[in-house]
Parts: C-alpha cells; structure tokens; sequence
C-alpha cells in the first residue's frame, strides 16, 4: 500500500475519499440532502501502530441536491486487515452542515404517513437512467441506507458505486417512524462485481435514516448497472 504523499487521482486517495463520502451520507442525509465526492485535492497515508492504516485528506464534497460544495478536512482509519469493524472517519465539513431541509423532510414525512396505502417503487433508476419525480425521494432515502453498508464494507482494496435500488416497500408502523424493506444493487468498481443487498430501514425528519437489518444476498448474475442519474 502507499505512504506518504497521495497522488489524488489515484485509487488509495480516491477509496478513502469515497469513504468519507458514505459517512456523512450516513450521519446526515436524508431525502432532502445528500453528499458525494467532488474532488480530492491532496491526501497522505500511514501505517497507524496497532490501529489500521491512517489517511488525511482534504477533498472537495458536493451536497448533491441543493448544489452545494465546500473544501473539507478528513481523516480516515482503515482497521487492520481481518479486523470485524468499520472504517472511523473524522470530517469537517462545517457549511456544508448548515444547509436546513427541515421543512421539506416535515412535509413530505406527513405526506408518506397520510398517504391511503402504502408506498412501493422498483428500479430506480430503470434501464434508460430515468427516475419518476414522485420516486426521487425514494431513491435518495435508498442511497442514504445503502451508505450504511458500503461504510460498513470498504476497506483500501475496495471503491463502492451506488448502482440501483431494485425496490423498494413501505411497511406498516404504529409509531412515528416510516419503515421500508429494500433491495439494492452495489457497484464494486475495483472488481466490477454488483452486489445485492437486502436492507430493513427507517426513517423520519427527527432520528434520520437508521438501518435495522443488513443482509447480503446471493450474487445476481443478470444484474446490470443503469446509467449514472448524477
């Protein structure tokens, strides 16, 4: 593995980069708000001890929906290999952070709960790239679970894509949380490999989205990755 200085066009940079990118989707998207990867500026790798492998970034990130970017600091720990835990990330993305959709996620959280029966979609995006509007915030909300599990499963070798949310179904709740079981499909570039993940989650504007279930199926051999919606 690298160390030292980071060439930023290349895979070590651009994998911790990524990574950064699934954290703060899981810390703080929603359907109103979601964060990518716009550039990484400059970037340093070490080995951390006992811990892992360490990476200092500073990256340019993009909330996607409000058209948002700012230069970020982070840092990124990757476990030692064999290890049965996440990657840690510390990010200051400060600005970026106090963009509000409170009351967009208000209204559309009564609207999912008013709604006459409950909401269902699949194949977001569809074959052609495209997305109805009523399904965007379906899809947002599938991107922002997905974050969960591509945190959970990058490591240096690895640079996960979100690829497609296969479907997608509210269940039934009694409480003040929407649910929703998904499928989802994962790019993994490094292998070209589209993983298919079963998720169970919720979501409301109070607690975000929160992952209960995270299963991995078995590998999908008809599966194609749609074309960028970004």
């Amino acid at each position: 593995m690298a160390t030292g200085e980071l060439n930023p066009d290349h895979y070590p940079a651009q994998r911790a980069a990524k990574v950064v990118q699934h954290y703060l989707n899981t810390q703080y998207g929603s359907p109103f708000r979601l964060f990518g990867l716009h550039r990484v500026h400059s970037g340093t790798a070490e080995d951390a001890a006992d811990s892992g492998r360490k990476y200092q970034l500073e990256i340019s990130v993009q909330e996607i929906i409000n058209n948002a970017t700012e230069k970020c600091s982070a840092e990124v720990l990757f476990p030692r290999a064999g290890e049965q835990r996440s990657s840690q990330v510390q990010v200051s993305c400060e600005e970026l952070l106090k963009i509000s959709t409170k009351a967009q996620e208000e209204a559309l959280f009564q609207k999912y709960q008013m709604n006459q029966s409950l909401l269902s979609a699949q194949n977001l995006p569809d074959s052609y790239g495209h997305i109805e509007p009523d399904n965007q915030p379906l899809w947002h909300l599938g991107i922002v679970a997905s974050s969960f599990v591509m945190l959970n499963e990058s490591t240096e070798n690895t640079l996960y894509n979100m690829a497609q949310v296969a479907s997608i179904d509210q269940l039934a709740t009694d409480n003040q949380q929407l649910k929703f079981d998904c499928r989802v499909l994962l790019h993994e570039m490094v292998s070209q490999e589209i993983i298919h993940w079963k998720l169970l989650f919720t979501w409301s504007p109070a607690d975000g989205v929160k992952v209960l279930q995270m299963e991995k199926l078995p590998h999908c051999h008809h599966c194609k990755v749609p074309p960028n919606t970004n």
